[in-house]
C-alpha cells in the first residue's frame, strides 16, 4: 500500500489494502481457534 501511494500506483495501492485485510483475518481466525481449543481443552480437563 505504501509503495503504492508513494508511487501513485493505484493497483499497488489496493493490492496492499487486500494483503491488510488478509492477515487481520488470518490473524483473528487465529486467535479465535486458540480461544476454542482452550475452551475445548478446559472441558476435557474438567471431565477428568
Amino acid at each position: 500500500m505504501i509503495v503504492g501511494k508513494a508511487t501513485g500506483h493505484e493497483r499497488l495501492e489496493a493490492e496492499g489494502r487486500t494483503d491488510e485485510v488478509r492477515a487481520r483475518i488470518r490473524q483473528k481466525v487465529t486467535s479465535i481457534r486458540r480461544r476454542a481449543e482452550g475452551v475445548r481443552d478446559s472441558l476435557r480437563h474438567d471431565r477428568s
